[in-house]
């Protein structure tokens, strides 16, 4: 991470501190970067899934799983160094199987959704799976990214350790075109980060929207709801939706609504006038520039005193508050309930396919889809 995109998180949260102030609690440097794998149990087809579980120097942990590619678990300290899962998810295989909402997912081929589970590339037009009422949402069902079996691979090196997970998405799975051959790599660095890159190949003109679906909850998971973690976006402007969630194709401010979080504000200030969702869920048109790794948003809890940033080379962000959540018994039997936890999803606009003056999501042969999210932990004295 630069050195000025650090100063602008910091001229936008002023009032923050951050890893390199004083008053600040890390935990204590063990020296250690490691990387450890062992089984997560059985697939109803046979194949066994491995849990990777890594560590930097200063004793942050993250795990990933081969199936899905997906997040289970990020252990992170508070202002006195005492860690905790920020993760929602589940403790057994069989859960993420068959009930989850995208706890930790890798999404793909398409994050977010596409109207009327159709678009048209080069005068041809493609038909996906319909699996949000007549329209698309998040890679379709059976062959989406996160309900498949990747083929991982585990590294080391002196600043970071990680996975880096393989999957071909074959031609006409879940309706879309062209051989897709994909890599998910999780790095966790000793600058306590959680790096994510996303690279992609085809063999036929397609599109690619790829994304996490952490659900994050600072205070640690299934403490209670996010209504009161502070956010900044660093966003102005945003995409208007209909009543499905399809986005207008209108890009509007954010200046005088309930999703302006330009300066900090909590979840829970405003989340009260948003009763079409019942909470955020909303595409942020991010103010970085397309490719290059910018700040899209940080986030402060203020009783653990953890804070995280998110940097992305994408365009877009949806910030969603498991506005629907009910009652889902997690790891370690805790209940999570609606607002229990918030995604920040970096993407290209929902239904991009359909709206050609949208960055494009267009990938042809010969191209290489590289896109790469950072997530960034620190705490802030009380």
């Amino acid at each position: 991470m630069t050195i000025c995109r650090f100063c602008l998180c910091m001229l936008l949260v002023g009032s923050m501190i951050f890893s390199t102030s004083p008053g600040q609690t890390s935990p204590k440097s063990t020296g250690i970067l490691d990387v450890r794998q062992e089984s997560f149990g059985r697939t109803p087809d046979g194949h066994e899934v491995t849990i990777y579980q890594l560590t930097n120097a200063n004793g942050l942990h993250a795990s990933v799983i081969d199936y899905g590619a997906i997040l289970v678990s990020l252990e992170v300290p508070d202002r006195n160094g005492k860690l905790a899962d920020i993760t929602l998810g589940f403790d057994d295989l069989d859960s993420y199987i068959k009930r989850n909402p995208l706890f930790g997912a890798t999404v793909g081929r398409y994050a977010n959704r596409i109207a009327n589970a159709k678009f048209t590339l080069d005068g041809v037009e493609y038909e996906l799976t319909a699996n949000a009422g007549k329209n698309h949402i998040h890679g379709g069902r059976k062959k989406r990214f996160d309900k498949v079996m990747w083929k991982g691979h585990s590294f080391r090196n002196d600043q970071e350790v990680g996975v880096q997970f393989g999957y071909l998405s074959k031609d006409g799975e879940e309706g879309f075109a062209g051989n897709l051959d994909c890599t998910v790599t999780y790095a966790l660095t000793n600058n306590n980060e959680l790096k994510i890159n996303y690279e992609g190949t085809t063999d036929k003109p397609t599109i690619v929207n790829l994304t996490n679906h952490s659900y994050f909850n600072l205070a640690g998971a299934g403490n209670g709801d996010i209504l009161g973690h502070e956010v900044m976006i660093n966003a102005s402007f945003y995409t208007p939706a209909d009543k499905a969630l399809i986005p207008t194709g209108e890009i509007h401010s954010v200046k005088g609504t309930a999703l302006d979080f330009t300066q900090p504000q909590t979840i829970g200030a405003r989340i009260d006038a948003l009763t079409q969702t019942r909470g955020y869920d909303h595409n942020y048109v991010l103010n970085g520039s397309l490719g290059s790794l910018a700040l899209a948003a940080c986030v402060y809890e203020p009783k653990s005193g953890r804070v995280m940033e998110v940097y992305t080379t994408e365009p877009g962000m949806q910030f969603y508050t498991a506005n629907g959540m009910r009652a889902i018994k997690g790891k370690r039997g805790k209940i999570y309930e609606r607002h229990y936890g918030f995604c920040l999803e970096t993407q290209h606009f929902p239904d991009s396919p359909n709206k050609p003056h949208f960055p494009s999501v267009v990938l042809r042969p010969g191209e290489k889809y590289d896109t790469t999210t950072v997530f960034k932990f620190s705490t802030r004295k009380q």
